[in-house]
């Protein structure tokens, strides 16, 4: 049996134990808080603000400026015109939203969209696309190029063709704007980076290891989103450390993602998040966390898609994104080729502001970028 002072002393030790664990945990919970203030104040710094610059540096205008009067819009009817829609890619919600964008556009001016193809993120395949396209001799050409130097040249002989030329988000090398082009319509790729790292850090608590995953490809819009992102986490929450970084190439961007961050978790264990560069390399992402047992791990993207947007509802692995607004980009880019036909004076390059997405907004957010109700399987998937 202890004797009394003993019993003092071990009583005075679990109360100095018990107070230092309190101080602690106060200290996690103020910074906690402090971290979210700030990332709170950071997003709401952004709403409705541009931050990229084109790709030759253009400062962006905003896709609202852009109008057709009356008497223009008879114009373009006048014209029978028709259009091309040539595609990086056509299998994910981001595309078939552009996509949705450009037709209800180009029907509302009375211009017949002859062509929609789907390259699979493969510059050959791109290339051939734009040769069968010219053959249908389209008015209007609205494309995103899979290789800003493999697909130049073919899309140098469509400007040469008189079709006039809008591009989403990036532009073939040696192209000049006024003369082989339009216009490029873009979303705020880099205020997607950065009010993902917000989120993220706001996730976090602003501390831990992460991992980023990257687009390993010369590619304008997906440089602008990690560099946003990157810069803005090491720059704004010091005591974040990126551990691991990884590229990944594509085609197959969930398979190389889940190999990657397969690869991240295993390395580091104690592994906080993960930053994914849109959201079919974060279902990657996703699966390699369930794999790993890691339902803790958080996870930040772009682009709002059906199985992030789920996650994001049951608040799940994925904790925000920064989402574009496709739907509107595409009613922009139809616009812009109007400018083109009747020879209106187009600004050079055109910009959507970025849309912070929580599980708190998701729902809302989902309207936004579609223009459609949230469907039955996310209303379903909420949880409160």
């Amino acid at each position: 049996m202890k004797s009394p002072p003993v019993r003092l002393a071990l009583a005075a030790c679990l109360v100095f134990v018990v107070a230092g664990c309190s101080s602690t945990a106060g200290t996690s919970t103020h910074q906690s808080t402090r971290i979210s203030a700030k990332a709170d104040a950071a997003l709401s710094e952004l709403r409705g603000r541009v931050l990229s610059k084109g790709p030759h540096g253009e400062s962006p205008a905003v896709a609202s400026a852009l109008t057709l009067t009356v008497d223009e819009e008879a114009q373009v009817r006048a014209k029978n015109a028709t259009a091309a829609i040539v595609m990086h890619t056509g299998g994910d919600d981001w595309s078939q939203a552009q996509i949705a964008g450009l037709k209800y556009q180009f029907e509302k001016l009375g211009i017949k969209v002859v062509a929609v193809t789907d390259a699979a993120f493969k510059p050959d395949k791109q290339v051939s696309d734009i040769e069968t396209v010219l053959s249908l001799k389209p008015s209007i050409i609205v494309s995103l190029p899979t290789d800003a130097v493999a697909t130049a040249n073919a899309y140098k002989e469509a400007a040469k063709t008189g079709a006039k030329l809008v591009f989403m988000d990036n532009v073939p090398q040696g192209m000049t704007v006024g003369e082989d082009y339009v216009s490029v319509v873009s979303s705020d790729n880099r205020g997607n980076g950065v009010v993902s790292a917000h989120l993220m850090a706001k996730a976090i608590g602003g501390k831990g290891k992460i991992g980023v995953i990257f687009h390993q490809a010369d590619f304008f819009v997906t440089k602008q989103r990690y560099d946003g992102f990157l810069s803005t986490i090491q720059t704004d929450y010091p005591d974040v450390n990126v551990v691991e970084q990884k590229g990944i190439a594509g085609p197959d961007f969930a398979g190389d993602a889940q190999a990657a961050a397969n690869a991240m978790l295993t390395k580091y264990p104690d592994l906080s998040a993960v930053w994914a560069v849109w959201d079919v390399p974060a279902e990657g992402v996703m699966a390699a966390a369930r794999s790993a047992g890691r339902s803790d791990l958080v996870l930040v993207t772009e682009d709002l898609g059906k199985n992030v947007a789920i996650s994001l509802a049951k608040g799940d692995l994925v904790k925000g994104l920064g989402a574009q607004r496709p739907f509107d980009q595409g009613v922009a880019e139809a616009t812009l080729g109007a400018y083109g036909l009747i020879g209106k004076q187009a600004p050079p390059y055109v910009a959507l502001d970025s849309l912070a997405v929580t599980h708190d907004n998701v729902r809302e957010a989902w309207t936004q970028v579609y223009h459609q109700p949230p469907p039955d399987w996310l209303n379903s998937s909420y949880k409160k």
